[in-house]
């Protein structure tokens, strides 16, 4: 299964009126997957376009939901980000990047996963460490190179932290599985 090439799509997206980007939109994908093992490409065209989709753009979207779909439930950290890439700036890269945390977030908290006090404590600390790169922004002492290794940093510890999320989730999403409803007691998960 091939990446997804972020242009093409995020082209896509703009051409066929999405609701928003596309690394706020894989974002909520990838938040509303760690949390829900009910949640469906249909649920994702709801949440990322007001009219529905269909031809190319929605054919470009099932890629992207499968795709990510399948590398999360690999767990061999193949999972990636849908980010702008070079040749853009560092700080609309960064900024892309704290879309895609808020989309996350949006995605997570869509879905009825145990209270996060309820959850193990490192992806507790994972849950707020987005929270706080949603505003994230380059610092204008830094030089580019140093801001860009900030940023490949936070890039990558945002990817294996979402990976961790849903290996954690995983006794959270078979128990939604088995019952056919995200409300699901907190002792069943670690």
């Amino acid at each position: 299964m091939s990446d997804p090439e972020y242009y093409e799509i995020n082209s896509q997206m703009a051409a066929s009126h999405a609701l928003t980007d596309l690394p706020e939109a894989h974002g909520t994908l990838a938040g509303a997957l760690c949390a829900s093992a009910l949640f469906s490409f249909e649920d994702w065209l709801r949440e990322t376009y007001a009219e529905g989709l269909a031809g190319e753009a929605q054919i470009a979207m099932q890629s992207v939901f499968e795709w990510t779909q399948h590398t999360l439930q690999e767990g061999q950290l193949q999972f990636q980000l849908l980010l702008p890439e070079d040749p853009q700036l560092v700080a609309e890269r960064a900024i892309s990047l704290g879309q895609w945390c808020q989309g996350f977030l949006y995605g997570l908290g869509t879905n009825e996963i145990p209270d996060i006090d309820k959850l193990p404590a490192e992806v507790a600390e994972i849950v707020c460490d987005l929270t706080a790169i949603t505003q994230v922004s380059v610092d204008s002492n830094e030089s580019d190179e140093e801001n860009e290794q900030a940023y490949v940093e936070l890039v990558e510890f945002v990817r294996v932290g979402v990976q961790l999320l849903f290996d954690e989730l995983a006794p959270f999403r078979i128990a939604q599985e088995s019952t056919g409803y995200a409300d699901v007691p907190p002792a069943q998960i670690h």
